[in-house]
């Protein structure tokens, strides 16, 4: 026959509890820190963006960890002060990230400085062709030293220049150009994968890369038009 916990049993667990707290400054102090790690833990279920919640958990972490030390409690200690430095450590990254995109809108700069931290690097000798039309698009790529062109438009990519973000976010993810270094190159690349998570981790990074998709896409648009123009005035014959 199982044990069960009936009113009388509760109130008495309550008032046990009460007396070791007034007992105690050291009970004392490790409730008031579990209640604290509880209530940032209820305030967090509300939380929409990921940096305060990620800071709020922290906050959790060292309101248990506290109260699992002077309690004591192994266990309750143990998860917290594991996934104390976790959160500590994802906190201070997404701040970075923010505070690196709103240099980057300051500096009117759209490309390297909110990106580079996550990407990796590689080098490739000229006349290598790092995708072709059709491929399927899994990395967005920043130019960093050399010459590249889409080469089936003839059309020149300098140094500075985000390239492949289009591809990549389309519903079919197929490249629409084929990219070729006319000189040797250094390149950093960024996987899907981490655009995705950084975009739903980071609101701000999110606004950032819609600017400079809309911002691609509308120059595309542009010179299109102007293309289709230069057609129109030529003479015939």
């Amino acid at each position: 026959m199982g044990w069960t916990l009936t009113y009388p049993d509760l109130w008495a667990l309550a008032n046990h509890t009460l007396e070791d707290i007034r007992s105690s400054p050291t009970q004392m102090l490790a409730h008031l820190a579990a209640g604290i790690g509880i209530a940032l833990v209820i305030v967090s279920a509300f939380v929409r963006t990921m940096i305060p919640l990620r800071w709020l958990a922290v906050g959790s972490n060292i309101g248990l960890l506290v109260y699992g030390a002077l309690h004591p409690q192994p266990i309750t200690m143990l998860i917290a002060a594991t996934l104390l430095p976790i959160n500590i450590y994802r906190a201070i990254e997404m701040t970075r990230l923010t505070r690196r995109v709103n240099r980057a809108e300051a500096a009117g700069n759209m490309a390297g400085l909110w990106l580079r931290p996550y990407m990796k690097a590689k080098r490739f000798r000229a006349g290598h062709v790092l995708f072709r039309k059709g491929d399927r698009a899994d990395r967005m790529y920043l130019l960093v030293q050399g010459e590249m062109e889409l080469a089936d438009i003839g059309m020149k990519l300098e140094a500075g220049r985000i390239f492949g973000e289009i591809a990549l976010f389309s519903p079919n993810k197929i490249r629409t150009h084929t990219v070729r270094c006319v000189t040797a190159c250094t390149v950093l690349m960024i996987s899907y994968g981490t655009v995705k998570q950084l975009y739903y981790q980071n609101p701000a990074f999110g606004f950032h890369l819609i600017e400079l998709l809309a911002g691609r896409l509308s120059n595309d648009v542009e010179r299109a038009e102007r293309r289709l123009r230069e057609t129109d005035n030529k003479p015939a014959g």
